[in-house]
Formats: structure tokens, C-alpha cells, sequence
């Protein structure tokens, strides 16, 4: 799978096997004539105009000075600043220097003022650095936020956490990258968190190290592949019974809009039928979606359905009530918002969903995975793979970790992060559709697996089309989602 995500103990790994077969310095000039390949498509195909290389002291400032030379060669304008230190560097990094010198690049100690720069390589550091950048790297991660041009990472933008996708410190400093070229396998830091923003445009380039992988990736990125057995057509020899009931338990008082926003994007995410279970019962009609019917949620029977349980749920003794009986029906399940919340709270519930047993999909923001974990929001994001990882198994069941880089876990360890999506979506009530989207895709007979990969990448994909149109992403609404979401899952089945 060309999809695969390595940690940094992986990657280690498979350089380790790869300089085994290789002559010293051998893979230190494949990165930099593959980082080379990938500038000239920054450049237009043509190596001309001033390049400004920041190369670090170690092994990651040798790709960049490798890189450095060649487009000197090739006839482009090189100025490098490079850090180095009191180490003496490795046998690489001193031959790439080298090169670079005898290639014609020039050295520089400050970032020369008022030049008008084709391209900015950041090469300070790489998947080994540990701490917070400091000094001169900090101000010179700092001065890329500012750069009118493309700035190509190599490996990892410095300062991010290529595993995390968090950068370094509490209130660290990474570059901003508009591109990043990564080595020997895809990380999952570069596409989650601080990393959506800071590694831009992601290439893997594996410098011909395929199949020198020791142990079975842990990761995936999403996207249709990881669903597409449950892409079928529809018969025409069906009826709405054929695609489920859903259920959206919520809807207390002044809250009727997220369930309204749930049962609207089941309907148009294909369930068959599709009730809200209001525990406000002020609200019998939705005039614009006629088709959702609904009912007091004190009388509905759960048994059978598919539940949406917590969108605008509140927290009243009957809220806890309601959801411990859905959780006794043990159908297919999407635990979201105030059920999230109720469960961190109260251990019954908490034994009660780690016990369901069914088909169940918790999807939480990182307030409220911190909640449910007993820790903070900031340690929830300076993790997010592991924090999935931890409330999966902790209940037994699959996790999406909402934001940008969104995480979809499940018990046994595995993780794939979402690459659909924008902005828009950072608007109240964009997480009640995919709530109500992915208990429709359970409800139509997808397992709590591909539902969460499906439901979350379509509901990125659809705002992503949204942006494409003109609908945002600034001014984005939650209530234009479902009718995309209905247009790019029909897109998707053709």
C-alpha cells in the first residue's frame, strides 16, 4: 500500500538496512538528487535565479547541501547559511559540504536582505531532532512564516514532531514549509495536527530502499481504497427498508438544531428511515426535511436501529437514562458530543459502552477525548495517534479524533489519518453531520470500521468540494454539508 505511514523508529530502521547495502554517503546524494528533481518542478523545470539553503549540522543539512550543489550546477544562484557545531560532522555530511563548495555555492552567515528568492530549502533538521528549536534555527524557522515563495522541507519541516505532527515545545516553532519532500517512508506527523499546516504539499520518495521495511506499518492515510468494497450500487429490487433505521437520540431544550443537523445528513447519507428521538418534544417537524419523523425520545425503541446518540443531548437525569438504555439495545452505535461527555463522567456509562460490544464508533473533539482519557486538551494534541490509539482500545471500539488531520483508531492499534477536508469545517454543528453520517453508513450494513473511514473522508471530500464552488471555507455551514456529502458518496458508488 503506497499509503503507509512509518514512525521514526521505522524509518531509523530501514536506513540502518539501506546504508548496509550501500557505499558510504550513497543515500545522502540519492536525497539530495531526488530533493533536487522535486525543485525543479518548484522552479518551472528551470535551475535559474537565487536559492536560499538553510542546512542544519547534522545529517539533514547534508541532504541540503547535496541539493545545494546540484541546482548550483544546473545553473541557479545557491546561497546556503549553515549551522554547524562543535561536533565534527558525519563522513556524509562533510563530502556534501564539500561538493557544495566545489559547485560553487556560496556561504553566507545572515540571510542576505532584499533578494528576491525563487525557493527556500529548509535542511536544519530532521526526524532526530528532540527538543524545541532555539537560536539561530529558531529565528530562521521563524523568518520562513514571512517568504514570498515556495519553501521545500526536506524530510520533515524543522521543528515538527514527524511522528506527532505536533511541533516541539510547549509553544515551539516550526517552519512553514509550502512543500516537503520525506524520506524512506510517509510519516504521519506531516498530515495531522500542527503538520497540516507546516509540511504543505507532502512527496515520499523511498531513494530506492523499497521493501527494506522491518516491521508492518501502523498507519495508513485515508482515502476511497481503504472503503471501497462497501461502494456497491444499489439494487433496484430494494426498498427503504433494505438501507436501516436511524435514530438520533438528542435535542433537549434549545439545543434541537444538531440532532435536526444529524438526521438530516443520515437521510441524504442513504439510511432508509430516519428518526429524531427529541428529548425536548417542542419540535415535530423539520419543514425543510419533511422525511425525518419525529418522536419523544422517552418512547422510542432502540432495539434493531442504528443509534446516533449525543448531538444537543444535554445532560439531564433523563439524557443518562436515555443512553444507558441505548447502550442495553447494543445495536450499531455512534457515541458523539454530550454522550462523550456524560460517559467521561459518570463510570457506569463508561463500563457500559466498553461493554457494548456492537458495532460502535466515538467520535470526539480533543476536549472531549481529554475528558474520557482524565487529561488535558494540549496533551490530547500533543499526541493525537496515540491518544486514538489509547481511547480505542480503552473501549473497545473504533475512535475518530476529530481536527485537521483527523484520526480514525481502532482496538488492535491501527490508525489512519484523514487528508480530505478544510478550514469550513471548523464551524458549530459540521460535527453533528458526520455524526449522522456515519450512523447512516452503519445503519445501510458498513462495519464500525469502514463507516468511520468512509463517513469522515466524505465529509472532508464534500467540504472540500464546497471550497471549490465558492461556499468557503469562510462562512462555511454545517447545513450545506449533507447535500455534498449525498453528491460525493453518489460520486463515489458510480
Amino acid at each position: 500500500m503506497d499509503n503507509l505511514l512509518y514512525s521514526c523508529d521505522q524509518i531509523r530502521a530501514i536506513e540502518h538496512a539501506a546504508q548496509s547495502r550501500l557505499a558510504p554517503g550513497a543515500l545522502m546524494e540519492r536525497a539530495g538528487q531526488a530533493a533536487f528533481n522535486y525543485a525543479l518542478t518548484l522552479l518551472d523545470g528551470e535551475a535559474a535565479g537565487a536559492v536560499l539553503v538553510l542546512a542544519g549540522p547534522g545529517n539533514n543539512g547534508g541532504d541540503g547541501l547535496e541539493l545545494a550543489a546540484h541546482l548550483a550546477r544546473a545553473g541557479a544562484d545557491v546561497e546556503a547559511l549553515h549551522l554547524t557545531s562543535q561536533a565534527a560532522p558525519s563522513f556524509e555530511a562533510g563530502r556534501a559540504r564539500q561538493r557544495a563548495v566545489d559547485a560553487g555555492v556560496r556561504f553566507v552567515d545572515e540571510i542576505p536582505a532584499g533578494r528576491p528568492w525563487r525557493l527556500v530549502v529548509d535542511a536544519l533538521f530532521g526526524i532526530g531532532l528532540a527538543r524545541p528549536l532555539a537560536g539561530r534555527a529558531l529565528e530562521l524557522a521563524a523568518w520562513t512564516t514571512g517568504v514570498d515563495c515556495p519553501v521545500l522541507a526536506l524530510d520533515v519541516p524543522s521543528g515538527l514532531d514527524a511522528d506527532t505532527g505536533a511541533t516541539l515545545g510547549r509553544d515551539g516553532v516550526a517552519v512553514m514549509a509550502t512543500h516537503t519532500i520525506t524520506f524512506l517512508g510517509n510519516k504521519p506527523g506531516l498530515h495531522t495536527g500542527d503538520g497540516c499546516d507546516h509540511a504543505g504539499e507532502v512527496r515520499v520518495d523511498m531513494l530506492g530502499a523499497d521493501g527494506l521495511h522491518q516491521e508492518a506499518a501502523q498507519a495508513a492515510l485515508n482515502g476511497p481504497a481503504l472503503f471501497a468494497e462497501r461502494l456497491a450500487p444499489r439494487r433496484r429490487n430494494s426498498h427503504k427498508g433494505s438501507f436501516g433505521d436511524l435514530v438520533v437520540l438528542g435535542g433537549a431544550r434549545g439545543m434541537a438544531g444538531a440532532a435536526v443537523l444529524a438526521a438530516r445528513a443520515a437521510l441524504h447519507g442513504g439510511a432508509g428511515r430516519v428518526f429524531a428521538a427529541m428529548l425536548d418534544a417542542g419540535m415535530a417537524l423539520d419543514p425543510l426535511q419533511p422525511e425525518i419523523m419525529f418522536r419523544e425520545a422517552a418512547g422510542m425503541e432502540f432495539a434493531g436501529r442504528c443509534v446516533v446518540a449525543g448531538p444537543g443531548m444535554g445532560k439531564a437525569d433523563a439524557a443518562i437514562h436515555l443512553f444507558g438504555k441505548v447502550l442495553e439495545a447494543r445495536g450499531p452505535l455512534v457515541v458523539d458530543a454530550d454522550a462523550l461527555n456524560l460517559t467521561a463522567a459518570r463510570p457506569a456509562l463508561h463500563e457500559a459502552l466498553a461493554a457494548h460490544g456492537g458495532q460502535s464508533v466515538l467520535t470526539p473533539h480533543p476536549l472531549e477525548a481529554a475528558r474520557l482519557l482524565g487529561v488535558t486538551a494540549p496533551i490530547v494534541q500533543a499526541d493525537r495517534l496515540e491518544n486514538a490509539r489509547e481511547l480505542a482500545m480503552r473501549f473497545n471500539c473504533v475512535v475518530v479524533l476529530k481536527g485537521a488531520g483527523s484520526v480514525i483508531a481502532r482496538p488492535d492499534g491501527f490508525v489512519v489519518v484523514n487528508t480530505s477536508g478544510n478550514p469550513g469545517l471548523a464551524t458549530g454543528g459540521s460535527g453533528d453531520v458526520l455524526a449522522g453520517f456515519c450512523g447512516a453508513l452503519l445503519a445501510q450494513g458498513w462495519p464500525a470500521w469502514e463507516a468511520a473511514l468512509g463517513a469522515v473522508w466524505m465529509h472532508g471530500a464534500a467540504a472540500d468540494w464546497l471550497v471549490e464552488d465558492g461556499s468557503g471555507p469562510i462562512g462555511l455551514t454545517a447545513g450545506e454539508l449533507p447535500k455534498a456529502i449525498r453528491a460525493v458518496f453518489n460520486a463515489l458508488v458510480r
